[in-house]
């Protein structure tokens, strides 16, 4: 039953001064009556109160007073999710807010499932599916370009383009069926390139939301950065300089890391995700082996790393054997302890990154960024924090090529999106090519419309039942 009253925690468990609880559905304002008792001359019952007010009283159970509150009366159809809804502020912590909860499922409600106020928003009409999604980005965001991204798209602006590209895709398989139904008619030329026009209008248009996939999950998800080197070459006093506070402990005896610590930064705007790695060495111990198998766990999954070398000392063997070895990954490579006297200069890195290396300087060389070997190098002191702003510049350029653009972030589509442009993409390039050849009607209406179904599945317009739950599995209880 779609329209069963529900009801969760909507604030995250633990003490706190406000605990928010929700309930929704055909029956919440008169399951709200009967575990609220109004308090003073003007608070109503929720029943009898008027849309968006708020009421004062206890929640009462089996004659017991649970807690003072504020009780939140919104009426359908202005809600969240379209339905009767209550908003209940008791105080926080976690027995408080238990009690109010088992009251209201004691008298009907049941307890609502992760995201399932969301998902009752999109069947009812509220939002569409990818607003949905915009909501948990909302939540999750943890830059402010993110929380930009995520706003743009509850706001619709992804939402209006995606109508747009489907109308035209549906305009374009009328007049294919149309053609159809009335064989004897040929396509005339102008007709013809009309609708392919529009089909190459509309590839067009799905290649440049195609190329906003990469920075789209960089937003929602962060991007994974490995910091590696030699035990004591700087790694966690580099991670504690980018995080701007002491996470990971720092001492001049080698191999203080013995596990991957994980920790997410700011940068530039960006979301990165850095991971403070054991000393690359031969293992001494059972602990130190699993350290350096974590390492190198970490390496394989990060999209670039951190290769941090001591310039105090002289390039080692093993630094050289290090430098070869990820040569075909992403990375930057960090001169550490440049306030100390210098071993040996940037011009020694040359046949590692497979360009001139220049000379001590806070400013990053920076290189194509899938050229193999390729790198970018820059002088840090992570004592003084000096080039650490140079690192961030590097990082971020390494990460999202050119200007971040406020269009951008409109339509920065998310991997499922990729996977329904990519399907629409490859049929609608089918269908323009049968229509050039003059091939059968029916293959060009059926390309088309698998195009246009696709296109569908990312506001919802074509949606089935696992793919509702695959996505709303992910939100919390509560939203």
């Amino acid at each position: 039953m779609h329209d069963a009253p529900i009801a969760a925690i909507a604030t995250p468990l633990g003490e706190g001064g406000l605990a928010v609880l929700r309930l929704s559905g055909a029956q919440a304002l008169t399951i709200a009556d009967q575990v609220f008792l109004p308090l003073g001359k003007t608070s109503l019952k929720p029943s009898a109160a008027p849309s968006h007010t708020i009421q004062f009283g206890k929640i009462v159970r089996e004659g017991q007073v649970i807690d003072e509150v504020l009780l939140a009366v919104l009426r359908a159809p202005r809600t969240f999710t379209r339905e009767d809804t209550v908003e209940i502020s008791c105080h926080g912590g976690l027995l408080p807010a238990k009690l109010v909860l088992d009251a209201l499922l004691a008298n009907g409600a049941r307890l609502a499932e992760p995201g399932e106020f969301t998902r009752r928003a999109f069947l009812n009409g509220r939002i569409d599916l990818a607003q949905a999604e915009a909501v948990a980005d909302l939540i999750h965001a943890r830059t402010q370009l993110a929380l930009a991204a995520a706003n743009e798209q509850l706001a619709g602006k992804l939402s209006q383009r995606i109508n747009q590209l489907r109308d035209d895709l549906m305009l374009t398989l009328a007049h294919v069926e149309a053609h159809i139904d009335f064989p004897d008619e040929d396509i005339s030329p102008d007709t013809k390139d009309r609708l392919l026009l529009r089909l190459e209008n509309g590839l067009g248009f799905m290649g440049e939301l195609l190329r906003t996939a990469h920075e789209g999950q960089i937003l929602r998800r962060g991007i994974r950065a490995a910091i590696i080197g030699r035990p004591n070459a700087g790694k966690s006093s580099l991670l504690n300089q980018l995080l701007g506070h002491d996470r990971a402990i720092v001492s001049h005896i080698a191999g203080t890391t013995r596990d991957t610590i994980e920790e997410t930064a700011n940068i530039r705007g960006l979301p990165v995700i850095f991971i403070d790695t054991a000393g690359l060495r031969e293992a001494r111990d059972e602990i130190e082996v699993e350290g350096i198998r974590r390492s190198r766990a970490s390496l394989a999954q990060a999209e670039f790393i951190l290769h941090v070398l001591d310039a105090s000392e002289p390039l080692t063997g093993a630094d050289e054997m290090y430098l070869a070895e990820f040569s075909d990954k992403q990375r930057i490579l960090v001169r550490n302890k440049t306030d100390l006297p210098l071993k040996w200069n940037a011009g020694e890195l040359q046949r590692f990154v497979g360009v001139p290396a220049p000379a001590c300087s806070p400013d990053p060389l920076k290189l194509a960024p899938h050229a193999k070997g390729s790198a970018a190098v820059v002088d840090v002191c992570c004592v003084s924090g000096q080039g650490i702003e140079a690192l961030k510049d590097a990082i971020k350029s390494l990460v999202w090529a050119g200007e971040i653009k406020a269009e951008m972030l409109q339509v920065a589509i998310n991997s499922r999106h990729q996977d329904a442009l990519n399907r629409a993409c490859a049929t609608t390039r089918l269908a323009a090519e049968a229509l050039r050849m003059d091939a059968t009607l029916e293959l060009v209406a059926m390309d088309l419309r698998i195009a246009a179904n696709a296109v569908g599945e990312i506001v919802g317009k074509t949606t089935t039942e696992d793919l509702l739950d695959s996505i709303f599995s992910t939100f919390c209880i509560g939203k």
